[in-house]
């Protein structure tokens, strides 16, 4: 075997590693960020450093629950059309015993630098850990359990912004979460459905498109009927970012339901820019409106 043979070997590998931790993911973790904001903590150094801390650390946790759960599907990933070309470990790219490496690596250093750096954090993590943990060896074949699941790894995230910056944190704020993990989720199992049927995953044989675009109908009410309730009771400034936040939902389930998206928030995300445009126009709107606050 040539030297460039061998190169072109290491270099998929290491691609191959890269694409374990499924870096593309980590934007779900700017979930982290909402109490820097609504609290008008933005303004303050050490609380960013805290919350961009906080997101790092629940980064490499995400991408260690990615490797486990591609390790504990690797067999069901081998029979798939799409994943057995493009997971690395399914592909035949990655090694299993590499794969195990690197999650030791991953596992101890999130636990040892949150440990070291924000030990108010950890048991936040350890949790987040714990219940993915589950869900890939258990939850994730119960219906309704699984998208609870999903829903509840992203209030973890917000708590753990919350603790980060040693802020209360409205109970509204945390049950607005909720509702629009839950969307997200709900509008996922709903392309899996539409797109792969119930080949795509075992839970998806327990469910009907009917019945999860009821969970995600709910779920969106709910999303918006509580962030309206804590704006008005707890940040009234902030009344002017309803509409673009009911313009958000609207235009997710449009991604949904006519241009095949949602199977991905994070794919629906970045390959869409009116809702990415959206996002970032609410973002704006909320720093703006808070920003008199720090005077």
């Amino acid at each position: 075997m040539n030297d460039s043979v061998k190169a072109y070997q290491i270099s998929m590998r290491l691609q191959g590693m890269i694409a374990l931790l499924r870096i593309r993911q980590w934007i779900k973790n700017v979930f982290v960020l909402a109490p820097l904001l609504f609290t008008g903590e933005f303004l303050n150094v050490q609380s960013v450093n805290n919350a961009l801390l906080t997101m790092l650390f629940f980064s490499l946790a995400s991408s260690a629950t990615y490797i486990i759960n591609d390790i504990h599907d690797v067999e069901h990933d081998r029979k798939h059309p799409k994943k057995s070309k493009t997971r690395p470990l399914a592909s035949g790219v990655v090694s299993i015993r590499s794969a195990l490496i690197l999650l030791i690596i991953v596992l101890l250093t999130v636990l040892l630098c949150v440990g070291l750096v924000m030990p108010n954090v950890l048991q936040i993590i350890i949790f987040y850990l714990l219940l993915n943990l589950s869900y890939t060896f258990f939850l994730k074949y119960q219906p309704v359990l699984d998208i609870f699941s999903i829903a509840i790894s992203f209030v973890l995230r917000v708590y753990a912004g919350a603790i980060a910056l040693a802020v209360p944190v409205s109970d509204w704020m945390f049950i607005t979460t909720l509702c629009l993990a839950l969307y997200l989720a709900s509008l996922k199992r709903r392309q899996e459905l539409s797109l792969s049927g119930t080949e795509g995953r075992a839970v998806l044989q327990k469910y009907s498109v009917f019945l999860v675009n009821r969970y995600a109908e709910m779920s969106a009410t709910g999303a918006l009927l509580f962030y309206a309730l804590y704006v008005m009771t707890a940040k009234p400034q902030l009344v002017s970012s309803i509409p673009v936040v009911l313009f958000g939902l609207f235009r997710y389930w449009y991604i949904a339901d006519t241009l095949d998206g949602g199977e991905s928030p994070t794919d629906a995300l970045l390959s869409d820019w009116p809702l990415l445009l959206t996002i970032i126009t609410w973002v704006l709107v909320c720093g703006w409106v808070l920003w008199p606050i720090q005077g």
